[in-house]
């Protein structure tokens, strides 16, 4: 991977109206993907845009159940909050590699093409490891976005990294994915794909380990061309949310039985932090009212 060509480049001047694809991916469970992509989900829709949602994650579908568990919430509260356009994508039981991925692929597409006619946004819950429909995902993003666990153990997803200087030895297995994506998407639209990593179930002590992963994060992002964004600190109230299908934007809805607290507030702050950083078109100048 070249260093120089791997510097991120100036992003297209894109139409406000335009669909934008977001994928969320990231090769290692647990990273948070699922609760990025709801929160994200609800909040472009809290800004009056349309959203759609796929689940690629054709095991674990974990965002195919929150999305239940919040239909179920709404029709049990008779609350009226927004739900995402959702269209599901399932694997391929086609025997013939050559025909399970044509099946897949033609899946993918047309259900991305179905949603982009009438969204502002497609939100992609990429599968947790290295597939097919994996990489047809990252190839058709536009911004995507790498939930990561602030620990060495989730760096080594990126990179290698040396363990006195912090100095990148090389891109690990993901990165050279997501470099081969980003390069087809080059050559076959001329559009770039806008890489960022967040850095997630952040702790709030400022412990060493913790500045030295963002060192060596801050290096990486410059051997290899990716956005840093400071994610979501690691609060129990996402594992509350989960089975009422709600996220912190939810909190002050009629039926919410969850008290409102300081730590919410914060939360939510992360949350318009990760928005302003990720400048999506559509976005700009635009009210985050929540």
């Amino acid at each position: 991977m070249d260093r120089a060509e791997a510097q991120p480049a100036d992003k297209p001047k894109v139409d406000a109206h335009e669909c934008r694809v977001i994928i969320i991916g990231n090769e290692k469970g647990g990273a948070g993907k699922s609760t990025v992509a709801m929160h994200l989900s609800v909040a472009l829709m809290r800004m009056g845009k349309k959203v759609g949602v796929i689940d690629l994650d054709v095991r674990q579908r974990t965002f195919t159940r929150y999305l239940e568990n919040r239909t179920r919430w709404v029709k049990s509260t008779g609350s009226n909050i927004p739900m995402p356009e959702s269209l599901r994508v399932d694997a391929s039981v086609a025997r013939n590699l050559d025909e399970a991925e044509a099946e897949e692929s033609h899946r993918f597409l047309d259900s991305l093409k179905r949603l982009k006619t009438t969204c502002d946004y497609v939100i992609v819950d990429a599968p947790g490891g290295d597939t097919f429909l994996s990489r047809l995902a990252h190839s058709s993003a536009d911004t995507l976005v790498t939930p990561l666990n602030d620990s060495f153990v989730d760096f080594d997803l990126l990179g290698d990294v040396n363990p006195q200087s912090l100095e990148v030895v090389r891109p690990s297995f993901y990165a050279e994915m997501v470099w081969a994506c980003r390069k087809h998407k080059a050559q076959t639209t001329r559009r770039p794909i806008d890489w960022v990593v967040m850095r997630n179930r952040m702790s709030p002590l400022e412990a060493r380990n913790k500045q030295r992963v963002g060192e060596a994060l801050h290096n990486l992002a410059r051997r290899i061309g990716f956005r840093l964004a400071p994610g979501l600190s690691e609060r129990v109230i996402y594992r509350e949310l989960f089975p009422m299908g709600l996220t912190l934007l939810d909190l002050t809805e009629e039926g919410s039985n969850i008290t409102f607290t300081m730590s919410h507030v914060a939360a939510r702050q992360e949350l318009r932090d990760l928005l302003i950083l990720l400048k999506l078109p559509g976005l700009e100048g635009a009210e985050i009212g929540f």
